[in-house]
């Protein structure tokens, strides 16, 4: 399918409801538990099947449909979050959703995210919004404003996939962010690799050191996961702790991770 028919598509899945999030868990290294998930968009598209986000979030970028796509996320994940405290599901940790650097042109931004998680029965405490290091970096100037509402109005704020841009440390230092997601071609390698485990190492010290908490992604196995633990990193996601799952299996997935936690202590 062509570029302008798959955005003429996208257009209509906002207003169709075609698209839909999956969570994946994020465990507390410190805690051995799951305190929060992050939330991927999905696009069920009617004649394609499942359309992964490397597939069109590019193109709601260049199309301007991006800004339809983050809130309708930002909305979904706010109610999301705020039925999984009601069920007392346990994760009162932000859950993280992926803005655009495209969205922060946008100066209306703050505002309309508050009013979708006020709407949504949450607070926006409980969000946490990432955004990747290459356009953290981008215009940082111009985004100063938009961030520093942003945290201002209690979102948190990620600066994703840290590790593979340019960033400068004057400007992470700077710019109001929570927490350092390490990007995962690090923590993937960091078993077999003694340079990217050097580097997994001072990321999750930087952050220590400028307050700021620590995730990693891309945690495939136990080794991984126990270096991470005795580095003192903060949050670990990936495929060995759990892939995206439905929103709906999110409650028994946390009660069975809860379950072997306890009979491991035992």
């Amino acid at each position: 399918m062509s570029e302008p028919l798959l955005a003429a598509d996208l257009a209509a899945a906002l207003a169709a409801g075609q698209l839909f999030l999956e969570y994946q868990p994020k465990l507390d290294c410190r805690l051995g538990r799951i305190t929060g998930a992050e939330a991927l968009v999905r696009w069920r598209h009617p004649t394609r099947g499942i359309i992964q986000p490397n597939e069109f979030i590019a193109l709601a970028e260049e199309t301007g449909l991006i800004h339809g796509v983050t809130d309708w996320v930002v909305a979904t994940a706010a109610a999301q979050a705020a039925s999984w405290r009601a069920e007392n599901l346990g994760l009162e940790v932000a859950v993280a959703v992926n803005f655009s650097a495209r969205d922060l042109v946008d100066l209306d931004l703050p505002d309309r995210l508050e009013q979708y998680c006020r709407a949504g029965g949450s607070d926006p405490a409980f969000l946490t919004l990432e955004l990747t290091e290459t356009g953290a970096m981008r215009e940082a100037v111009q985004m100063m404003d938009v961030l520093t509402r942003l945290r201002l109005k209690g979102f948190k704020l990620s600066i994703d996939d840290f590790g593979t841009g340019y960033s400068s440390l004057v400007q992470l230092q700077t710019m109001p962010f929570t927490e350092i997601k390490i990007d995962l071609s690090f923590v993937t390698q960091m078993m077999n690799n003694a340079g990217c485990r050097v580097i997994v190492e001072i990321i999750v010290d930087l952050a220590r050191k400028l307050e700021l908490r620590s995730v990693a992604e891309g945690v495939e196995d136990d080794a991984t996961l126990k270096t991470l633990i005795d580095l003192g990193c903060d949050t670990a996601q990936g495929y060995y702790i759990s892939r995206p799952i439905a929103a709906d299996l999110m409650p028994q997935f946390v009660a069975n991770y809860e379950t072997a936690r306890e009979k491991t202590a035992a």
